[in-house]
């Protein structure tokens, strides 16, 4: 059997904020500028995003579930559709709410509806398109009638003053001839936006649009082989391996050592990430699925920075697998890194821009630093 994306709709909170206003909204730490800001602003290339955050009063506007539920309540598939028809609801992200229950429960909680199954998964960015993938199944499969997955993240929570140290000057200055710097805890804050997303799936194409058929959904972990590089509520030792939260002999102690904060190991991410999720890991795709570049209409590539995109298609064509980049499609720059929602809202934008037409291929590249793995989907334009 088959299963089709009949609509998405996605949840972007309050008003976009511009470059010149992040610093505003989330404070200054220690009530000084950044001295970074501008040179990772630069090299990442955003120029507005969102937060669940009020300008006027600093304080939280939206749940991670609520961004998520919203999304779930914009979807129209159908006329007439009501939430309560939904049958099965899968729901990541990176950090949910609480730690219990389950952010699928949460979320649910906030979309109302009726009884339906429901499912989590954790993980990082590769955590959206975990659960579109058990949603597919499930609809493919004939086990539900249809299904709704969602992907969504309250990043700022991570990113205000108060959960922020000053930057050491001389690590400052390194940002220059070092851009990955950008990626290590206290320069994460200028990386990362909130943002939620939520797809219909359905085993018929809808009558009335286009559908988007999904033709196969892959995920690979190079864990096996790698250590860890992005992760939170941790601290990494200097043998590579994590100390956990719990570890600690106090909450006190988890808390003054920032084991809570999300962190990047920057040396590590510049030199393995790209290489391992596309060199690595997508030739063993395109011997699967015969795959040939100039077959492919559309390239939708989640990457957190402008930095990458060079590196991305140096890859690709290392591997005889070159796609122009007239052929890419991303909205980093106007929507900002919302992590496992940004796969949501990049397709979201081109499934309502009018740039799709029958028989279309779109490849979706979702990579993941956490250990590092990576998620590839194919879908066809019906």
């Amino acid at each position: 059997m088959n299963a089709y994306i009949t609509d998405i709709a996605i949840s972007l909170p309050n008003e976009p904020v511009n470059n010149e206003e992040m610093e505003k909204v989330l404070g200054m730490v220690h009530e000084l500028p950044s001295r970074t800001k501008k040179i990772i602003l630069r090299n990442n290339g955003i120029k507005q995003r969102f937060y669940a955050i009020d300008p006027a009063t600093g304080q939280t506007t939206h749940s991670n579930a609520q961004m998520a539920a919203e999304a779930v309540k914009n979807l129209q598939p159908y006329d007439n559709f009501s939430v309560a028809d939904i049958e099965l609801l899968g729901c990541g992200t990176s950090a949910p709410d609480q730690f219990m229950p389950g952010h699928a429960s949460m979320v649910h909680g906030e979309v109302g509806g009726s009884k339906c199954e429901i499912v989590s998964t954790s993980g990082i960015c590769l955590s959206g398109i975990s659960c579109l993938k058990y949603a597919w199944m499930s609809v493919a499969l004939g086990l539900t009638k249809n299904a709704v997955a969602t992907g969504s993240e309250l990043s700022s929570s991570f990113m205000r003053s108060r959960m922020c140290d000053t930057v050491d000057p001389e690590r400052a200055e390194k940002l220059e001839t070092q851009p990955t710097l950008a990626f290590e805890a206290d320069f994460l804050r200028w990386m990362l936006s909130d943002g939620g997303g939520a797809v219909f799936i359905a085993p018929e194409p809808a009558k009335d649009r286009l559908s988007l058929k999904i033709e196969w959904i892959e995920i690979l972990s190079h864990a096996n082989e790698m250590e860890t590089c992005m992760y939170a509520g941790a601290i990494k030792e200097a043998d590579g391996s994590l100390k956990g939260w719990r570890e600690f002999d106090t909450l006190q102690e988890s808390v003054a050592t920032n084991s809570l904060l999300v962190k990047q190991d920057a040396k590590l991410l510049n030199s393995e990430i790209i290489p391992v999720v596309i060199s690595r890991s997508l030739p063993r795709y395109i011997e699967r699925y015969n795959l040939k570049p100039d077959e492919i209409d559309w390239f939708l590539p989640h990457y957190s920075s402008e930095y990458f995109r060079q590196i991305i298609y140096n890859h690709l064509k290392e591997i005889d697998f070159e796609i122009p980049e007239d052929r890419w499609f991303s909205n980093l720059s106007e929507k900002g890194n919302t992590g496992s929602a940004s796969i949501y809202i990049i397709l979201e934008e081109i499934f309502k821009s009018g740039r799709l037409k029958k028989g279309d291929k779109i490849l979706c590249f979702i990579p993941e630093s956490g250990r590092f793995s990576v998620g590839y989907m194919m879908l066809t334009v019906v």
